[in-house]
C-alpha cells in the first residue's frame, strides 16, 4: 500500500473512534444536565407564539421575529426546568421561662 492510502486509513479510523468516543458519552449523560425537561415546551425552549393564534392566520411579531415560535415562559428558552430562587428560614418557637 502506498503511504497516501495508509494515511487516509489511518484518519478514517482516528475519526471513527472519536465518534464512537462522543456517542458513548452522549448515551451516559443527557444534554439537559441534573434538571429535567420543560413540561411546557417539551424541551425545545419554544412554543407557539401569540401572534399565530390570530384569526387571520399571518404570523410574526416582535416577539417570535416572524416565526411563529417565542421563548417558553416556564424554563426561559433553556428547555430545562430550573429551580426556584427560593429562601426559607426556620424560627425557634417561642418558649415560656
Amino acid at each position: 500500500m502506498s503511504p497516501i492510502v495508509l494515511t487516509q486509513l489511518a484518519t478514517g479510523l482516528g475519526v471513527l473512534a472519536g465518534a464512537a468516543l462522543v456517542k458513548s458519552v452522549m448515551d451516559q449523560k443527557t444534554m439537559a444536565g441534573p434538571f429535567p425537561r420543560c413540561p411546557s415546551c417539551n424541551g425545545t425552549g419554544r412554543v407557539s407564539c401569540l401572534c399565530s393564534r390570530w384569526s387571520d392566520g399571518d404570523t410574526g411579531c416582535r416577539t417570535c421575529s416572524g416565526s411563529g415560535r417565542m421563548a417558553c415562559s416556564s424554563c426561559g428558552g433553556s428547555g430545562t426546568g430550573r429551580p426556584l430562587p427560593a429562601q426559607l428560614s426556620v424560627r425557634t418557637p417561642n418558649r415560656p421561662s
